[in-house]
């Protein structure tokens, strides 16, 4: 069946049908409040531990608040990994519902702390949960959306973060000022996104693709358990699927290449975002204004920026291809970092310059949901991707202890070192089987 082409007779978006609108939908909203429950740990975390430390230990706040954010961004990326696993073996939808099940009521466990250990092993949890939720939404918007508008799925997927941030800040300075308990109600708030499960359940189709995959895979635990020696496919899909990744050199190129790729983006993300609002407020106070207002204002129009990124990103891979379009934002990044740190000092124009910076520092990351899933087979597509984009956020820790020197900005060479490598997949069906070849076969309409 011929794809129905981005500017032809018909728009894109009449190639879609109910339900995978509606796949859009789900996993975007799993995004969004994985975005708000990250967020509101940022907002709430020294209110928080205003309450959960003894008085004497206020000198260190600071140290106590950056190690449950790490504690909770090492959950999220071990998550990641795990989440992946989950969805290539127990399928697509379910994986979703039970994620976004578990980081909902986690969130609300949150508020019921008792001391800093308490909190910090609870958002360890709610981390794991966040990071299993990702690899979920990705693989299955890929699978059930056309080829022709794959692209714009995935950004649309990816945008979810920064509304969730942008929520979060809304409600907490709705509620931020009810009181010492106020944080505890911000993860109060954070169960709500259980609510969405059951409609999930009533409305998402599980992917066919999936199906398929999972029905070649338990035919060929079936022939090993009757003593037949596997081959080709069927020895692939007993294989663990962490281990099928590094099984093949061509898949095993692919995890090489996109890895080096999401830990530039990552590590160049953290290590110079980190310190966006502290830089922004110290500009401001030596211009004599108030430092903290412009310091969360730079939040705001930077995740501004940063939802035309993640959109405007889906619309020029599906219209130019993956590699061109990725290589304009790492391009951008690698150029936009030291002229927005050394060069830019009115604080208007600085503003504006963090709308454009998020545009592409953070509309950088929409590869990752369109891209991955076009590059490996549905028996292993949740592993792989879940493994690219979350196991370098344990690595990327170290990425704030170097920004002073801006030298995290070079690491966006190594992201345009290996996108040449990889093959373009604009149009392309998703690849199958035991090989990367394109499948055969109708895409889902």
């Amino acid at each position: 069946m011929s794809e129905v082409g981005t500017f032809g007779s018909s728009p894109w978006y009449r190639s879609l049908n109910g339900a995978q609108w509606k796949a859009l939908v789900a996993s975007n909203l799993g995004w969004t409040f994985d975005g708000f429950e990250v967020f509101a740990l940022i907002l709430t975390v020294g209110v928080a531990l205003h309450q959960l430390l003894d008085p004497s230990q206020y000198p260190f706040i600071p140290a106590y608040a950056g190690a449950i954010i790490a504690i909770t961004v090492f959950g999220w990326g071990l998550g990641g990994l795990l989440g992946g696993v989950l969805a290539d073996y127990l399928g697509r939808k379910r994986s979703m519902t039970l994620t976004i099940l578990a980081y909902s009521l986690l969130t609300g466990v949150s508020a019921l702390s008792w001391d800093w250990v308490s909190f910090a092993v609870f958002r360890f949890l709610v981390g794991l949960a966040i990071g299993s939720e990702w690899a979920t939404g990705a693989s299955i918007m890929a699978e059930l959306w056309p080829a022709n508008a794959r692209g714009k799925g995935g950004a649309f997927l990816q945008s979810g973060f920064p509304i969730g941030s942008i929520l979060a800040s809304g409600v907490w300075l709705a509620i931020g000022t009810s009181g010492p308990d106020a944080w505890r109600y911000m993860y109060l708030i954070g169960v709500l996104p259980a609510l969405i499960v059951f409609w999930i359940r009533r409305n998402i189709p599980e992917s066919s693709r999936w199906e398929e995959s999972n029905r070649r895979r338990r035919a060929a635990y079936d022939r090993r358990r009757q003593g037949a020696a596997l081959h080709g496919e069927d020895a692939a899909l007993v294989r663990f699927t962490l281990v099928d990744v590094f099984a093949e050199p061509a898949v095993r190129l692919r995890l090489f290449l996109t890895f080096v790729m999401s830990l530039s983006v990552t590590i160049g993300y953290w290590g110079v975002s980190t310190f966006v609002p502290s830089y922004v407020g110290s500009v401001a106070a030596a211009a004599g204004l108030p430092a903290q207002r412009y310091a969360a204002l730079v939040g705001l129009v930077q995740n501004l920026g940063a939802l035309l990124g993640f959109s405007c990103f889906g619309f020029l891979a599906d219209a130019f291809g993956r590699k061109p379009t990725t290589m304009l934002f790492y391009l951008m990044c690698l150029i936009l970092t030291p002229i927005i740190y050394l060069w830019v000092k009115d604080i208007h124009v600085l503003l504006f310059a963090f709308a454009v910076y998020g545009f592409f520092i953070q509309g950088c990351f929409s590869w990752t949901p369109i891209w991955l899933p076009e590059l490996f087979p549905t028996r292993m597509r949740a592993t792989a991707a879940g493994f690219i984009f979350n196991a370098p956020r344990l690595i990327s820790a170290i990425a704030p202890l170097i920004a002073g020197t801006l030298i995290v900005s070079l690491f966006y060479i190594l992201g345009l070192i290996a996108v040449p490598f990889l093959p373009e997949t604009k149009g392309k069906p998703l690849p199958e089987a035991d090989t990367l070849s394109p499948a055969h076969g109708a895409e889902h309409r």
